[in-house]
């Protein structure tokens, strides 16, 4: 009996390493206390159509708010135990604040609403923290993982990709319009984010837009320019762009939120 104890304890011990771990362990809970009260509970005879009403009922909340919670908020259910090493976990969070940091810093002064350096990499941690890595989807629907990113200037963006990366994220890289919807042609990505001027012209990130659009393709769509006026992106959002922003955290949790929701 001693023994059983010990093993439930250290199995409840491991289940407590993730929210599913922790409604797996209420529900056993649960039905283990109504399985004691049957077996040893006197004088129930009188009282047992109200249980049998809750262990039947019971599993059908469970299965509900199961339901709920995938779709609602499934960037939440995992924890760092749910990854084969979780010192794998805390590196992957560390390589996307790092990027973004950087990322942040190389961005022109004025990019960062007058923050201070500590409240950047404060917002920075509290944004990764909260962002599940984006795990590799079944044989066929691969392109979840994947992005285009379009930019005659690749090499601008190198810290930016980094931290998608470290969340499971794949780019493939287009270096104008053109190499873009060649690019489209054959291959399916959950997002697409494109600069806006290049040397096809000082609006071309609109101009793919339109043609991706016009083509019946729906894919995601961000600007990552140099502006963040509210006017523009106001106005990508009438062109059917899905965000526009010149800072790198933006971009990050705008594409993340998108990519999860998918």
């Amino acid at each position: 009996m001693a023994n059983q104890v010990k093993s439930f304890a250290e199995s409840a011990k491991g289940f407590t390493k993730s929210p599913l771990g922790i409604i797996a362990l209420f529900i056993v809970l649960v039905y283990g206390f109504a399985t004691l009260a049957v077996s040893f509970g006197n004088n129930l005879t009188d009282h047992i159509t109200p249980l049998i009403y809750f262990l039947v009922i019971f599993p059908v909340i469970v299965f509900i708010g199961f339901l709920w919670l995938v779709s609602k908020h499934h960037d939440k259910i995992y924890g760092p135990s749910d990854f084969k090493n979780e010192d794998n976990f805390l590196k992957m969070k560390m390589s996307a604040v790092a990027s973004l940091a950087a990322a942040t810093a190389n961005q022109p002064d004025g990019n960062n609403n007058n923050e201070s350096t500590q409240q950047q990499l404060n917002s920075i941690v509290e944004l990764v923290s909260k962002t599940q890595p984006h795990k590799a989807n079944e044989s066929g629907r691969k392109w979840r993982n994947k992005v285009l990113w379009v930019d005659d200037r690749p090499e601008n963006n190198i810290y930016e990709r980094k931290a998608f990366e470290s969340q499971g994220i794949e780019f493939s890289l287009a270096l104008s319009t053109n190499e873009a919807i060649e690019i489209l042609k054959n291959n399916k990505y959950a997002a697409i984010i494109s600069d806006m001027g290049r040397k096809e012209g000082l609006q071309e990130g609109y101009v793919l837009l339109e043609k991706i659009r016009k083509s019946g393709l729906q894919t995601p769509f961000f600007i990552y320019a140099g502006s963040n006026a509210p006017e523009h992106k106001m106005k990508a959002l009438e062109r059917g762009a899905q965000g526009s922003t010149n800072r790198a955290q933006e971009l990050f949790e705008m594409v993340m939120n998108r990519m999860s929701n998918e």
